[in-house]
């Protein structure tokens, strides 16, 4: 994710010590959270699991940064941001680069927010597809959480598992690549959205010009409108199963983290009321203007509406 900033620092350390801190929280949550018999197992769990993911977002960030650079914008190197287990499954909250100035010119823009997601992507996906490879298909467990589903990740299973007959899933997490390429697809998504300053709303902005304050404030309202779907309706699957208190309360939780990812673009996209800086204008190349169609699509195909649920 590119942002905007002032009077960033040049010197490293602090990227360095972030990414390092980094590497230890998502080798510890792939230790955790993914199942092993033996401290041996875990350990390789975690080895895995954090080449995997790390790999998918340094190379998100290289893509920003390269892109950056090739247009002579004063770009930060990737700032990474650690989170103990304890408090998230994957160890880590993404990365973001710093940038200061405008980007001048609309076909800068798209190769700016359009090469960190596509290059996480082309990581992404072939480790989501060898890894899916090494996971079984079984019953769904009578508890746990069950991934969000979206039509490329339906389309991977597809293709390497066939078709999973009723009742049935894969056990993603019994393979460390195919989890970090799922969050992969996660993190594209999330950094595809339409809004703002976000990849996808440099993307946005790029081919539709002024359309992008009103649309990133309707696809916010948006955020929120999905999230009280996804509280509504698996609170209603969970009442009519009989659960209520602090049961049902559980079951609904997954339509929160719409209303805190809404929340949080709405203060960050406050000050500026959504609106983009402006470039200085020109036409959008053909080229340009299919990766930017393409960004928007990829936005499409990994859009997960339940991020994660419970098993009830």
């Amino acid at each position: 994710m590119a942002e905007r900033a002032r009077g960033e620092a040049k010197s490293p350390v602090l990227n360095v010590a972030l990414f390092i801190i980094t590497v230890v929280t998502v080798f510890m949550a792939g230790a955790v959270y993914l199942p092993a018999q033996t401290l041996s197992g875990m350990a390789r769990n975690g080895l895995e699991f954090t080449a995997a993911l790390m790999g998918i977002l340094v190379c998100h960030e290289a893509g920003h940064y390269v892109a950056a650079r090739r247009r002579h914008i004063d770009a930060s190197l990737p700032y990474f941001i650690p989170v103990p287990p304890f408090l998230s499954m994957f160890g880590t909250f993404g990365a973001l680069i710093l940038m200061r100035g405008r980007i001048k010119s609309r076909d800068a823009l798209i190769e700016v927010g359009a090469a960190g997601p596509l290059a996480g992507m082309a990581v992404a996906l072939p480790l989501l597809f060898v890894g899916l490879a090494d996971c079984p298909v079984g019953p769904i467990p009578t508890e746990g959480f069950i991934e969000g589903q979206s039509l490329l990740y339906l389309l991977a299973k597809h293709v390497v598992l066939g078709p999973i007959p009723q009742g049935y899933d894969v056990y993603i997490d019994h393979s460390p690549l195919a989890w970090a390429g799922w969050i992969g697809m996660l993190v594209t998504m999330l950094n595809l959205l339409p809004i703002g300053q976000l990849d996808g709303g440099h993307v946005f902005y790029a081919l539709f010009g002024d359309l992008h304050a009103a649309a990133s404030r309707w696809f916010l309202r948006g955020l929120f409108a999905l999230g009280a779907a996804v509280l509504v309706a698996l609170g209603m699957n969970a009442w009519s199963l009989g659960l209520r208190g602090e049961e049902l309360v559980y079951a609904a939780l997954p339509g929160a983290p719409w209303f805190l990812l809404g929340t949080l673009l709405f203060v960050l996209n406050r000050g500026t009321r959504f609106r983009h800086p402006p470039t200085d204008g020109g036409e959008l190349s053909p080229g340009h203007a299919a990766v930017g169609v393409l960004s928007l699509l990829l936005f499409v195909v990994t859009f997960m509406p339940i991020v994660m649920r419970p098993i009830l």
